[in-house]
């Protein structure tokens, strides 16, 4: 039976989880891979077997009408759901567990926290749905800078509150998740239109504080596209934007919200710009011989100014992964779609450019084709894969992903290099040969953003040292070849050293005044983008 609450280790809410059909196929490609029938697979603790430290710090009577220290709440937001969350939840280690949790239900109570945390020397962590996947939420007390750790989650700053049909914008709560966000978008025959992966059990805020990745694979491929105007809780005081449609008066105060990651204040709403519901559609799922041969494809679409939907490519190992094709031929799921107008036009001419590098498109009805055939399939997989982490984990298998960006003129050899190092780094690490898949999940005219996977046999006792160690290698093989740490994932802990390679020194030393401004006691997820 599903119940209400998101689990506090795993994907989704209590109850959810892929079925044994679905548990079977993916333990079956991992059997063919790794040539075994058996995995050593350890049992995870339950809520009651974990072991908790007392909370360091208690509210006062004012803040315990929307505060708690209950075992549940604390076990939930100990972690996000990285692989080496995922490990150390496995593993019952719960060392980092919040102190308190706190529940605001305004902007009044969030700073009252801010004051109280800053007051007893807490630190205090922004939450959403706890969707990281990079080390973004894991609360953080020294000991010494920060005697204790409180996590605040926002999901009581819920809902749609005003939609201008006007100009077709919404001001929105950040602690909406996706589908009531939706869900109250489409009565007013708008949506916004932003699908990650973690859309069912993800927020707004959280979009916005990580520059989330969503639904469209060309034009608007980052929330950033779609905020209008913010409204942030600091400790020093609340920032609200002018909402405006674009502006040129200086740099953007947006900005310089977007991708903060929690450390300089508190989202509480945002106004949105939303789109008309899609109802012309047109895709289809197209087969080309070599992963290249449909790169180029790619990159001629988005030269041609097509803005299609989706334009994502698969390598044949990728493809096969899901169910999605027999191994042998790189896959494209091409979508367009529009609210306003037929796209028989744009379909047509993305066909062409297929064609001029070897794709051959799977017979299908052309308005259902990106529910049909290999399209349909990658996309349940790619829906359910997050379920198979919790059973993944404690078979000791590592599977993780990274994503990147570069530019076109760089892009094979840069595919090659990383491929290369982080399939040797799996050696190395496991002694045993591991695999390294790509795709494409978002393209721009001037590059791509490939999203790699590895599959490796770890060993109990050693996950986390080995995935460190792929983890390293790869992303030492991506800063080095000129790309980005993170096109969509946000830098979080687990980015950080490469981030901190990546960015201006200069700029770094700019994000550290605007923090000593906005949060001076530097309570706000310490450790996250920039130290003090």
């Amino acid at each position: 039976m599903t119940g209400t609450r998101l689990k506090h280790y795993g994907w989704g809410r209590e109850g959810e989880g892929m079925s044994a059909e679905e548990r079977a196929f993916v333990l079956g490609r991992y059997h063919a891979k790794f040539g075994t029938r058996d995995f050593d697979t350890v049992t995870v603790p339950g809520l009651e077997e974990l072991s908790l430290r007392e909370p360091r710090v208690v509210p006062p009577a004012t803040l315990t009408p929307f505060c708690t220290t209950e075992r549940y709440d604390r076990a939930a937001h100990t972690y996000g759901k990285s692989y080496p969350d995922y490990v150390r939840a496995m593993l019952g280690d719960y060392d980092c567990a919040p102190d308190v949790v706190a529940y605001p239900r305004n902007e009044l109570e969030i700073s009252a926290v801010m004051d109280w945390a800053g007051s007893v020397g807490a630190s205090l962590t922004p939450f959403g749905g706890g969707s990281s996947v990079c080390g973004g939420v894991e609360p953080q007390a020294d000991g010494i800078k920060h005697k204790a750790a409180v996590t605040l989650d926002l999901r009581n700053l819920s809902g749609v509150v005003e939609v201008d049909p006007v100009s077709r914008a919404a001001l929105i709560d950040a602690g909406t998740f996706g589908p009531s966000l939706e869900n109250q978008l489409k009565p007013h025959g708008v949506t916004l239109r932003h699908f990650p992966q973690s859309f069912e059990y993800s927020t707004l805020g959280g979009w916005i504080a990580t520059r989330s990745g969503g639904h469209f694979a060309s034009l608007y491929t980052h929330i950033d596209d779609f905020v209008e105007s913010l409204r942030v809780v600091t400790p020093a005081g609340v920032v609200e934007t002018r909402r405006l449609p674009g502006s040129g008066a200086g740099p953007s105060p947006d900005r310089m919200f977007i991708g903060s990651e929690g450390i300089l204040g508190v989202i509480s709403r945002a106004w949105m710009r939303l789109q008309p519901r899609p109802q012309f559609r047109a895709g289809a799922s197209v087969r080309f011989p070599t992963f290249f041969d449909a790169a180029r494809a790619v990159r001629a679409v988005a030269q041609a100014g097509l803005h299609p939907s989706n334009c994502r490519i698969l390598d044949p190992q990728e493809a096969f992964n899901t169910g999605a094709a027999d191994g042998n031929s790189a896959i494209m799921v091409l979508a367009f779609e529009s609210g306003d107008h037929p796209l028989d036009t744009w379909f047509k001419r993305a066909l062409e450019c297929c064609a001029d590098h070897r794709g051959t498109p799977e017979p299908a009805e052309a308005g259902d084709a990106h529910l049909e055939g290999a399209a349909g399939i990658w996309r349940n997989a790619f829906i359910r894969m997050p379920y198979a982490r919790e059973f993944l984990t404690p078979a000791a298998i590592i599977n993780d992903t990274f994503e990147t960006a570069i530019t076109w003129d760089r892009f094979e050899g840069f595919h090659d290099r990383v491929k290369v190092e982080t399939e040797r780094a799996i050696l190395q690490a496991t002694g045993v040969k591991g695999e390294v898949t790509c795709r494409f999940t978002h393209v721009y005219p001037d590059g791509p953003a490939p999203y790699f996977s590895f599959h490796a046999r770890g060993r109990h006792g050693a996950l986390l040292a080995q995935w460190q160690a792929i983890k390293d290698a790869a992303s030492d093989a991506l800063i080095a070849a000129g790309g980005t740490i993170t096109h969509h994932h946000a830098v979080g802990r687990d980015h950080r050293p490469w981030y901190d390679r990546q960015r201006p020194q200069l700029f770094a030393a700019a994000l550290r005044a605007a923090k000593r401004e906005l949060d001076p006691r530097g309570i706000l997820n310490p450790g996250v983008l920039i130290d003090p």
